[in-house]
């Protein structure tokens, strides 16, 4: 069984930083592109960041610059670390892999970022 959960959501000032955290077991992050999304609840989704099994990392370009998606091989853990947070970043952030009727999803963790 599979199970993916998202954590290190909260509340940050604009230009605060936060570090978002995936611990997947029945999955090797290692071997599996590892992805992260945000979007309000029960609305499409935006793709933020994804890593490849052979370590190349992507991200869309409104958080290029800012955002680092990573892994920990040991913990089979990804994380998204984001820095200079703008009000725009705030959303429920996912962790996904997989695809097709094998597609993974967490539950979230909201991000909000005000002053």
């Amino acid at each position: 069984q599979v199970q993916v959960v998202e954590s290190g959501g909260g509340m940050v000032q604009p230009g605060g930083s936060l570090k978002l955290t995936c611990a997947v077991s029945g999955v090797t992050v290692s071997n599996s592109t590892m992805r992260w999304y945000r979007g309000p609840p029960r609305r499409e989704r935006e793709w933020v960041a994804r890593i490849t099994p052979a370590g190349e990392k992507f991200y869309t370009g409104r958080v290029l610059d800012r955002f680092t998606i990573s892994r920990d091989n040991a913990k089979n853990t990804v994380y998204l670390q984001m820095n200079h947070l703008k009000a725009e970043d705030t959303a429920v952030y996912y962790c996904n892999t997989g695809s097709g009727a094998s597609d993974y999803w967490g539950q979230g963790t909201q991000v909000t970022v005000s002053s």
